[in-house]
Parts: structure tokens; C-alpha cells; sequence
């Protein structure tokens, strides 16, 4: 889930990233072996250098329809210039932060 948010966030700020904290973890249903999984991940919230990327996990049988969310985690990460140093990430409008927020 760790290397999806990377990507999500590489791909939105276009500059090398790590991950910065771990900010939750919501196991929903256990992850049979031989399951499918699909990882979605975007970013929901920027700050100066840093990205609030929320990635969902999907449960699929591979000999059925059926299809769950199975694990949500919300990582923060910052991206960073060449020298390593944080460096600004383009804003989110406020309007795209309410429409990927996670709903509680």
C-alpha cells in the first residue's frame, strides 16, 4: 500500500517522495490467499511539501464476482528536491480536497 501512495504522489508532484507517516490503517476483511487485490490510491490533501494520499484495497475472488474493500490506509509523504531538502507540491483546490476526501 506503501509503494501505491508513492506512486499516487510521485505521479501528482512529479519529484522524488518519501513517506513520512503512516497515518491510519483500517483492516476490513482478511485477504484470502490466492485472492485478487487492486490498490487506488490518490492524493485527498496537500500542505507545503507534504501529500495526504488515501489508498483503498480491493478483495476480489479470482473465481467469482465478488469484490470487497477490504484495507483503507492514509499515508503522508513529502516530496523533495535533489539536494533531499522538502520542496513545495502543487495545491489541491479546495474544492478537489472535499470531493476525494474520505467520507466518515
Amino acid at each position: 500500500m506503501d509503494s501505491a501512495a508513492f506512486i499516487a504522489a510521485t505521479r501528482y508532484c512529479r519529484r522524488k517522495v518519501v513517506t513520512r507517516h503512516l497515518d491510519a490503517m483500517e483492516f476490513r476483511h482478511a485477504i484470502p490467499q490466492g485472492s485478487l487485490v487492486e490498490l487506488v490510491a490518490q492524493v485527498t490533501h496537500t500542505g507545503r511539501t507534504s501529500m495526504r494520499v488515501l489508498v483503498n484495497l480491493y478483495r476480489e475472488d479470482m473465481y467469482s464476482d465478488e469484490r470487497e474493500l477490504a484495507c483503507t490506509g492514509t499515508f503522508t509523504l513529502v516530496a523533495l528536491d535533489d539536494a533531499g531538502q522538502p520542496v513545495a507540491v502543487p495545491a489541491l483546490n479546495t474544492a478537489e480536497e472535499r470531493a476525494l476526501a474520505p467520507h466518515r
